[in-house]
């Protein structure tokens, strides 16, 4: 098999593809089962930390434009990250995105073959989610370009889905049955208005994170300094005016507690408005989950090969099909890895995990941008105004601190392990130097 040097993964994507492939991965499982938790924590007034969410989300996006634009190349966070400062803090990156990304996967495979799918039939969770992974891997290693293709047909049954409740939201408050007045209530019982909005932001900052995903895929782009700010931006904007359309949609036209109460809050929408037989929004809702993990797969998958390539992970993990010209070795690492998740692991607890570790690698990159500002990089890439990844550092640290102390205690179990084996890369990396130096004096 090819390593990465021999054989370059192949350019494909147009500005049109990496658009699909970044709204379809933002406008994934996300919208379609938090909206009701978002509601839980900040009452009616769900489209207020959806639209904070998105501004926080476009500051670190800003950070991601100019580095994926100034070394289009895959490897994502671990690779700004190494050249910042150094493999040791590239690894940690590396390793927590890597992390993030294949639980995510997991959790969206656990998601597909749960109270979804439950509605066509009764199957066990685990067998499913696993066949579920093995099918999402086969069409990542056919191509990148197949891959984005499925993706742009999935991405228009997803919004499609989405145009349907705010279509059945306006239906029921013309019918006179809706509550227009909960979109002006913010706060809960246990949560006063800005603790409301700080709370259903970190929430709905999950529904937007897909972006980074894209990075990854930077080297399969056909003119990333053109494509890839103008996709990325496009995206994260529509992304945003579909959430709020859909928060307030959900909101005005289903009591709060209703929400707050259901895994399936869209659906309840369906229910309230009728004229939509729920098995179709419940397919809907099934190929938005297989899009999001198809995404989040092809994400993982590539940093794994990035990091490889960087010397930070196994060199096995640079193979790449001859033909196809795929990483094969890293998309079955990474599918094997989510599908012991998916065992062993609830939809919730990795869900909660994941947040928490892309906030450890948004602050590394948004300062990263900061140190790699005296390399010139790539010529005519995309500069973002130095403000925006200071507060985009300064916004990931007042999201974390309104994260649970049992999730700031599974991630940093995670954050451990990678410690440790950064510490092994590093150990291994000088001992490879001083050997070389030992062979060039004798």
């Amino acid at each position: 098999m090819a390593t990465g040097k021999d054989r370059p993964l192949k350019r494909a994507l147009t500005t049109r593809l990496l658009y699909f492939f970044i709204l379809g991965d933002v406008l994934g499982a996300g919208v379609y089962v938090l909206i009701g938790r978002i509601a839980a924590d900040s009452g009616g007034a769900v489209w207020v930390p959806l639209t904070v969410a998105l501004a926080l989300a476009l500051l670190t996006a800003a950070s991601y434009a100019e580095l994926a634009t100034k070394y289009p190349r895959s490897g994502g966070a671990a690779h700004y990250v190494t050249r910042a400062y150094g493999p040791f803090a590239g690894f940690l990156a590396g390793f927590s995105m890597l992390a993030a990304g294949v639980v995510s996967v997991a959790a969206l495979a656990r998601g597909f073959a749960g109270d979804y799918l439950a509605a066509f039939v009764s199957v066990p969770v685990g067998p499913v989610a696993v066949l579920f992974l093995v099918a999402l891997a086969l069409l990542n290693a056919r191509g990148i370009r197949e891959s984005t293709r499925a993706n742009v047909a999935a991405t228009v049954i997803e919004v499609g889905g989405l145009a349907i409740i705010v279509v059945l939201g306006a239906w029921l408050l013309l019918r006179g049955e809706g509550d227009p007045g909960r979109l002006t209530r913010l706060g809960t019982p246990e949560h006063g208005a800005a603790a409301a909005v700080l709370s259903g932001a970190v929430l709905a900052y999950y529904s937007f994170v897909g972006f980074e995903t894209s990075v990854n895929v930077a080297e399969e782009t056909r003119d990333p300094r053109r494509s890839y700010p103008r996709a990325l931006f496009a995206a994260l904007v529509t992304a945003g005016v579909v959430y709020v359309l859909v928060g307030a949609a959900a909101s005005a036209a289903v009591p709060t507690s209703t929400l707050a109460g259901s895994s399936g809050p869209l659906l309840e929408v369906v229910r309230a408005a009728g004229g939509v037989p729920e098995r179709l929004f419940g397919a809907i809702a099934l190929v938005a989950v297989a899009n999001g993990a198809l995404l989040t797969g092809i994400m993982s998958s590539r940093l794994a090969y990035g990091m490889a390539r960087d010397g930070l992970l196994p060199r096995a993990l640079t193979a790449v099909l001859p033909g196809r010209r795929t990483p094969w070795v890293a998309i079955a690492v990474t599918t094997g890895l989510a599908a012991l998740l998916a065992l062993t692991g609830s939809v919730t607890t990795l869900a909660s995990t994941l947040v928490l570790l892309l906030l450890v690698v948004f602050f590394m990159v948004n300062t990263a941008l900061l140190v790699l500002r005296r390399d010139p990089g790539e010529p005519g890439h995309f500069r973002a105004p130095t403000v925006l990844p200071v507060l985009g550092a300064a916004s990931c640290v007042l999201l974390a601190t309104r994260i649970e102390a049992a999730v700031w205690l599974r991630g940093l179990v995670v954050l451990g392990a990678g410690l440790v084996l950064g510490a092994v890369v590093a150990a291994r990396r000088g001992t490879g130097r001083a050997a070389g130096e030992r062979a060039t004096s004798g």
